[in-house]
């Protein structure tokens, strides 16, 4: 991806939450090969759920409680005996507009 850092950090921030708080999002795959390892970084992160954790949690998604709420409380007690490899992504036909090459990244 093509962007100035400040831009980029805030489309993958924005497309975390999206991923979490949705827990399936279409997107292209360059933007899901990015966001994935941040995802599956934070999921492993909210396993301990310790006060630590759950303030670099909301450090990330800049002070948001929900996205961290819903890691601590639902996605990680539900991958609790899983290493990793919490995501899927799954192509899709092209975007009809410009044809371009569209995925979706879901939870297993």
């Amino acid at each position: 991806m093509d962007r100035l850092k400040g831009p980029r950090e805030a489309l993958l921030r924005q497309l975390t939450m999206s991923v979490v708080l949705y827990e399936k999002v279409k997107t292209t795959p360059a933007k899901a090969k990015a966001v994935r390892p941040l995802v599956e970084r934070l999921v492993s992160r909210g396993k301990n759920a310790t006060l630590h954790d759950r303030r670099e949690l909301l450090s990330f998604f800049g002070q948001q409680e929900l996205p961290v709420k819903k890691i601590i409380e639902v996605l990680s007690p539900r991958y609790k005996d899983r290493t990793g490899g919490y995501l899927r992504t799954t192509k899709l036909d092209p975007r009809k507009g410009d044809g371009g090459a569209q995925v979706q990244i879901e939870f297993v």
